[in-house]
């Protein structure tokens, strides 16, 4: 296995065009990630978080810089590369669910892996929805489903290909408190069991020190990086 960085930017730059000049969204960061850890990004709105979250995932592209993702250069794929590469080795959580409302909760997790070729798929799908506590409830659609237990297929989805790397963007903002601990501490647990790379974004800094780094961004630009003070509680809260 390499010991390259699993993310590495180098003087990441993303600029965009306004009819009042151009606007600096991202004004030259520079990251790197192991294999394996987990990272939380922290910062106001519009201080470039999500932003740099949608060119880690390949969703936007840098105007300037190197973006180095599983060892592939992102700035030299084409779109369906990258969408390929999303599909293979990139889980993606938001704060939306966006399920396919006419699925059942099996579907929505066990089509994408049958559209990449798995003649597992749906199999697999199953699995996950176990892992996640949701194997009761494999044959219920979206609407029938708590919000909780929506977010739950959501991780079970982005999980399911066994990714490199899951990146979460603020995955309990609409859940209550109570359903949103339960959801990170199951994140927590199964980032642990698997040893994948978490990259979360979120504006609670609680949250984001249960990482074992803490990324504080502020007008598109790195303003600290340190090591998260509940990274080690974290995993025994995950594991009870």
């Amino acid at each position: 296995m390499s010991n390259n960085p699993v993310i590495d930017l180098k003087d990441v730059h993303l600029t965009l065009d306004s009819s009042a000049g151009p606007v600096h969204i991202l004004r030259g960061v520079d990251l790197s990630i192991e294999p394996g850890q987990a990272v939380g990004i922290v910062g106001p709105s519009g201080s470039g978080k999500s932003t740099l979250m949608s060119i880690m995932t390949g969703l936007e592209r840098a105007s300037s810089g190197t973006v180095m993702i599983d060892e592939i250069d992102y700035t030299k794929r084409n779109e369906d590369q990258l969408a390929l590469h999303r599909r293979e080795r990139v889980g993606i959580l938001l704060q939306a669910f966006h399920l396919i409302p006419t699925m059942t909760a099996l579907e929505n997790v066990a089509v994408p892996l049958e559209l990449s070729g798995r003649k597992d798929a749906f199999e697999r799908a199953e699995e996950e929805l176990n892992l996640v506590g949701l194997g009761h409830r494999l044959d219920h659609y979206p609407a029938q489903l708590s919000g909780g237990e929506q977010q739950r297929v959501a991780m079970a989805r982005a999980l399911a290909p066994d990714p490199k790397i899951l990146f979460a963007d603020e995955p309990t903002g609409n859940l209550d408190s109570t359903t949103g601990s339960s959801i990170i501490n199951l994140m927590f647990e199964l980032h642990d069991k698997r040893d994948t790379t978490l990259v979360l974004i979120t504006h609670d800094p609680g949250l984001a020190n249960r990482c074992d780094r803490v990324i504080r961004m502020a007008d598109g630009l790195i303003e600290s990086d340190k090591p998260g003070t509940d990274a080690k509680k974290a995993l025994k809260v995950a594991a009870q």
